[in-house]
């Protein structure tokens, strides 16, 4: 496996930070994109060991941090930028998530990669950003998802009175024991956009292999909006499974102190639906 770091930029001339994983004499491999969530970043935990796991499976593996993720590649595991962070949106993501697949699908040959082979894997919020991204792009021939969300608007109406009274909210990090400011900005994209945004709707928009797992015992993202997304998605190319007795992350955590059963199974499926489906 050989691994580098490709620095790209967003529209506004931020780093998009990628790392770069390929199999060592794979010609012409299928590409896997990753995508990670909220308040989380390409190296959080078993991400890196998920990478590799499908690199050493014979695919092609870019892993990357959206530009306002709040990390850098000085401090690529320490939110150090939540100034960037507070004025992240989904849009400005998908937008970042769409540069990324432009760039290794146009240097296809460099990367000797399939380019009509790609696929999307979405962790939690990512998760829901690899639906929408997928639903509006044709270039993208499967799909996994990990955890994600059915929805965007995931706030009370007492919360976004605040927010919108104070122009930012701030979520507690109970890692790191940060504030994070979320600019108004952010819940104002999710409302002039909602068309784009609306994820129930891009799964059923969706004409492509699908795989949504989730831990049963998830409590970040309840279990029912996997269950939401299978009821909406074409049964006929979608495969729900849901994994007993863990939760929002399969037992993993930051930093990665080992792997799991549960962890185990997500990959190994996920490796085997790949292999077939792409």
């Amino acid at each position: 496996m050989n691994s580098s770091i490709i620095t790209l930029r967003s529209g506004t001339g931020l780093p998009i930070n990628c790392c770069l994983k390929s199999p060592s004499n794979e010609l012409n491999s299928s590409l896997i994109i990753f995508v990670h969530g909220f308040k989380g970043f390409m190296n959080w935990g078993g991400f890196p060991y998920l990478t590799d796991r499908l690199c050493n499976s014979g695919f092609t593996v870019v892993s990357f941090d959206f530009s306002m993720n709040g990390v850098t590649l000085e401090t690529p595991t320490e939110f150090s930028r939540l100034d960037l962070f507070a004025k992240n949106t989904i849009s400005a993501e998908l937008d970042e998530l769409g540069t990324v697949i432009d760039h290794f699908f146009n240097k296809c040959t460099k990367y000797k990669i399939n380019s009509n082979k790609i696929c999307l894997i979405g962790h939690s919020r990512g998760g829901g950003t690899a639906i929408l991204k997928a639903s509006e792009d044709e270039r993208i021939k499967a799909l996994v998802t990990l955890a994600a969300v059915a929805k965007l608007d995931r706030y009370s109406k007492t919360q976004k009175e605040k927010w919108k009274q104070q122009g930012y909210i701030e979520i507690p990090n109970t890692r790191t024991n940060q504030l994070m400011r979320m600019n108004y900005t952010f819940l104002e994209d999710i409302d002039k956009n909602s068309k784009r945004l609306d994820i129930k709707a891009a799964t059923g928009r969706l004409k492509i292999p699908a795989l949504l797992i989730h831990g049963k015992e998830d409590l970040a993202v309840k279990c029912s909006e996997a269950t939401e997304l299978f009821e909406r998605s074409g049964k006929s190319k979608t495969e729900l499974i849901i994994y007993e007795n863990t939760g929002h992350t399969f037992g993993i955590e930051h930093p990665f102190k080992g792997t799991t059963q549960a962890f185990e199974d997500v990959i190994n499926k996920t490796t085997e639906f790949l292999i077939h489906k792409l």
